[in-house]
Order: structure tokens, then C-alpha cells, then sequence
């Protein structure tokens, strides 16, 4: 039996990677392309031996690479991205084929950054310190000392990008992991680990194993060996991690979902509030900062509305692959299932689609725009995590604010105007973790990361990734007591 598949070319390990090793399981689950249905691979189908024999290779591995210093450790987490860069067009047409993202948009962007993310931190590493800081003539020195071995669950939207977004800080901490893939997508780190293992980073550092979340998800996340779990994807999954971690106490962080608003005054540029909005069909509505909810001051929503449903029309939506393409297949039939049920629902309740609406060919929608729909309602409410916006109108800043808080979530918020103070007035009042002022998806590694409410617990990026991947310590030292051994 053949471990490995060809996709568009380039060959991919279907097994696990535990120990520096390849390993197989008895059973495996299908891989389906979203770009026109294919049948990709049978994916080894971990379990929780799989997860106990990852975590234990973690384990074992972790001091070693733990007393590692931090120089040779940034040195690996470069050779790395080097890797990364060298099979930046592996990657990008074997993730394009896997998940239906953009060609271009992984050429481009994603695969570089996914480069950047080790390079970012290995780079940070070396600078990471707090100014020693005296109490009644002692010194405090604080340190980030490496946790242990960390489980990484991570979604298929942005598979290898979102993934090395935990991966590399967790190895420039010093800590030991296992990435579990999400089932939809996970060839892609399953390249990780050969690219990993040629850029010399010990075997048992890195761990990769896939399955399907209700079969291994549990074993990882309550395993007492693990010390940090790290989970980015939907609320009730991130519950039941939550609930597993609990009895060993483990830190959990997670990044969650979103309903974010995208706030357009009539002092707003309107031409760029569009172009924000119909961003938000980037990847097929698959992006959980996407601004969704289009909340658009009354004197201006009938002309933003014309104008949107103009440039929206414009967009070519086809095969992910082809250059010209603006909008690919979503990933997956459940999910096209799922979206189209929130937009029945709604128009069934009363909403208007003003574009779109319904399904096309394969495993693609509409880009969909709704209408008089109430705030109360289960698609402004809920993330549909597809192609679907909604408009809403408000007729000054307090009633826009209440809209644009007016969710169990709190992710992210974008901000059109002309008015510097009124986005002062404004940002300082939304509930979110990142805010966008006439922009949005600008990003950058040293900035904290994270969600308010029901999106998420805690925030990553820069420092404050270490903070979440280490143990801080503080060692008081008095300034007296000691022998002159000289």
C-alpha cells in the first residue's frame, strides 16, 4: 500500500509524523477537493494511540529541545522558513487543490507569510527580556521559561498559515508540539513536517496528527502531559476543549468565531467603503474577521447600496486556480449546506437578497447580500462563515455602536469615515479585539491578537505569545548574603 499522493504534482505523506517518523494507522478518511470534487487521498486516521504515542514523543523530546539555546533555536525556526520559500509553489498549488483558497492569493501572500511567521519569531526570541526592576534594594528578573508540550488544533480556512501562526512561537519557546490538523485540509502539514525535519529540527519537536476531531480531539486535549492547547475554529468545539482541559488545569487559548460590523458614516469615502465591503467576500466568505454585517448610515445606504451591488456583480468566481478568479468553491458540501440554510432562513423571515442568494455548480455560492433583516434575527445574530453579508442602516454614532455591539461576539470591527475624531469617539466604544479604520486585514505579528466574548480567550502575537507559550518566572534576588569566593 502507497503512503504517499500526488496532488497537482507534488508528492504528500498521507501518514502521521510522530517521533521523526512516519507513521500509519488501521483506518483512514477521504480527502475531497472542493475545486471540483476529486478524491485527493486516504488520510491516516488517528485515534487516541495515535495521540498518545504524539504526546509522548512531545515529552520525550521537550527537554532537550527546551535546553536548547535560544540562538540555535531561532537558527532552526529560519532554516525553516527557508524551507518554506523554497517550496513556496509545492505548497501553494497542493493548498489551493486542498481547501479552495486562491492560487494566487497563497502565492502571493499566504505562503510568505506563512515564512514570515518563523521568521518573525525566531527574531523575537532573541529580543525577548523585561527590564530587571528593584523592591527595598532586591532585583526582580523576570524570564519566559518553556511550558512543555503544547496540542495545536487548528482549521482548514487557512490551513498552513493559521497553523505556523501557534507552531512558531511554540518552538521558539522551547516547547514541544503536536499540530492536528483540521480533516478538511490537511496536506499542506503534513509538508510542514517533511520541511520541518530537513531544516533539522529534532525528531519529537513537532508532531503531526490527523483524524477527525471527535476521535483523537478529545485524547489530545485531556491528556495530563500536555501543557498548553491552542485551538482556533467554532464556539461549541472550543466548549468541549475547554470542559477536556479542565481537569489537568492546562492554559487554553482560543481564537474563535466572529460577527464582525463594518461601519460606513455618510463622511465616509464611498467609493473606498465598498471596496472594504466587497472585501469581505475574500476566500469565499471564509475568513473569520470578515466584517459581515454592513451597518451604513441611512443618508447613504441607498447610494453605497447601488454602488456595492455594481462592484460585487464585477467579481469573477470560478476555478481557484485560474489567475483571474476573485471567488473559489467553498470547502466543503456540509458547509454549503449550512450556508444556504441561513439564507433560506432568512429570506423565509422576511430578508431580501439584493444579490445572490443561492448555490451555483459544485461547491460554489452566490456572493449574497441581505437585506431589512431585524438585529434580533439568526443571520445577523449567527456566523454563516460563507459568502453573505447583511445591511442595516443607523442614523447616528450611538445608534451604530449598539448594532455593532450588539452580538455575543467580538472579534473584529471595521470603521469607515472621514471624521478623525468621530473614529476616535467611535473605536474607543466597539467591543473587539482588532478595529480597522478605513482599512481592513492589515496585520501585523508584533500586535496583540484575539477576540472579546464568545470569540475567544486570550491574545497572541509578539510578546504575548510568548506570554501564553511559556511559564513566566520572576527570581527576587536579595543584595546581600553572599561569600566572597574570590
Amino acid at each position: 500500500m502507497t503512503h504517499k499522493t500526488l496532488v497537482a504534482g507534488v508528492a504528500v505523506d498521507t501518514r502521521h509524523w510522530i517521533g521523526g517518523e512516519r507513521v500509519a494507522s488501521a483506518d483512514t478518511f477521504t480527502d475531497v477537493s472542493p475545486v471540483d470534487g476529486t478524491e485527493l487521498a486516504e488520510i491516516a486516521r488517528g485515534g487516541p494511540a495515535e495521540a498518545a504515542a504524539a504526546v509522548a514523543a512531545a515529552k520525550a523530546a521537550f527537554p532537550g529541545w527546551a535546553a536548547t539555546p535560544r540562538a540555535e533555536r531561532a537558527r532552526v525556526l529560519h532554516a525553516i522558513a527557508d524551507g518554506v520559500e523554497k517550496r513556496l509553489e509545492d505548497l501553494a498549488i497542493v493548498e489551493t487543490t486542498d481547501n479552495g483558497a486562491l492560487l494566487r492569493s497563497h502565492r502571493r501572500g499566504v505562503m510568505p507569510r506563512v515564512a514570515h511567521n518563523f521568521r518573525f519569531f525566531a527574531d523575537w526570541l532573541l529580543t525577548l527580556e523585561h527590564e530587571d526592576f528593584e523592591t527595598r534594594g532586591h532585583t526582580n528578573h523576570v524570564t519566559w521559561d518553556p511550558a512543555g508540550p503544547c496540542v495545536l488544533i487548528t482549521p482548514w480556512n487557512a490551513p498552513l498559515m493559521l497553523a505556523t501562526w501557534k507552531v512558531a512561537p511554540a518552538l521558539a519557546a522551547g516547547d514541544t508540539v503536536v499540530l492536528k490538523p483540521a480533516e478538511w485540509s490537511p496536506l499542506t502539514a503534513s509538508l510542514l513536517a517533511d520541511i520541518a525535519a530537513e531544516a533539522g529540527l529534532p525528531a519529537g519537536v513537532l508532531n503531526v496528527v490527523q483524524g477527525l476531531g471527535a476521535e483523537i480531539g478529545d485524547a489530545l486535549t485531556s491528556h495530563p502531559d500536555v501543557r498548553r492547547i491552542s485551538f482556533t475554529g467554532s464556539v461549541p468545539t472550543a466548549r468541549r476543549i475547554t470542559a477536556s482541559a479542565a481537569d489537568n488545569l492546562t492554559p487554553v487559548s482560543l481564537e474563535l468565531g466572529g460577527k464582525s460590523p463594518l461601519l460606513v458614516f455618510a463622511d465616509a469615502d464611498l467609493d473606498l467603503a465598498v471596496d472594504l465591503a466587497v472585501e469581505q467576500y475574500d476566500n469565499a466568505g471564509q475568513v473569520c474577521l470578515a466584517a459581515t454585517r454592513l451597518l451604513v448610515e441611512e443618508t447613504v445606504a441607498e447610494e453605497f447600496t447601488r454602488r456595492f451591488v455594481d462592484k460585487a456583480a464585477r467579481l469573477t468566481q470560478g476555478d481557484p486556480r485560474d489567475e483571474a478568479t476573485d471567488i473559489g468553491p467553498n470547502i466543503h458540501e456540509r458547509q454549503l449546506e449550512k450556508i444556504d440554510g441561513f439564507v433560506q432562513r432568512a429570506v423565509a423571515a422576511g430578508a431580501r437578497a439584493v444579490t445572490g442568494g443561492f448555490r451555483l455548480d459544485g461547491q460554489y455560492y452566490a456572493p449574497t447580500l441581505l437585506t431589512d433583516v431585524a438585529q434580533d434575527s439568526e443571520i445577523v445574530q449567527e456566523e454563516v462563515f460563507g459568502p453573505v453579508l447583511t445591511l442595516q442602516t443607523f442614523t447616528d454614532e450611538d445608534e451604530a455602536v449598539r448594532l455593532a455591539n450588539d452580538t455575543r461576539f467580538g472579534l473584529a470591527a471595521t470603521l469607515a469615515t472621514g471624521d478623525r475624531a468621530r473614529a476616535d469617539r467611535v473605536t474607543e466604544r466597539l467591543v473587539a479585539g482588532t478595529v480597522w479604520v478605513n482599512c481592513f486585514f492589515v496585520r501585523d505579528l508584533k500586535a496583540p491578537f484575539g477576540g472579546s466574548r464568545h470569540s475567544g480567550v486570550g491574545r497572541e502575537g509578539g510578546t504575548w505569545s510568548f506570554d501564553f507559550y511559556c511559564d513566566l518566572k520572576n527570581t527576587v534576588t536579595a543584595p546581600k548574603g553572599w561569600k566572597d569566593h574570590g
